[in-house]
């Protein structure tokens, strides 16, 4: 039996949570999401597989988005 670390699993969202988190399209996440950077997951496969995001990773890449001013 393989034995799982004491720390929570990392939080994922769904394709639809991402997009309203970022205010952009789900259509825009599905066709760019992953072209700038924002990489998905696949649990499951063929036509029931679902694609999600990392909550960390998400928040990470909106912080890379700033404009600095100057």
């Amino acid at each position: 039996m393989i034995e799982k670390e004491d720390a929570l699993p990392e939080q994922f969202m769904s394709v639809k949570q991402t997009a309203e988190y970022l205010n952009m399209s789900v259509a825009w996440v599905y066709r760019e999401a992953a072209d700038v950077g924002l990489v998905p997951y696949r649990f499951g496969t063929g036509r029931n597989a679902k694609l999600q995001f990392k909550i960390s990773e998400v928040q990470a890449w909106v912080n890379q988005q700033r404009i600095s001013a100057g």
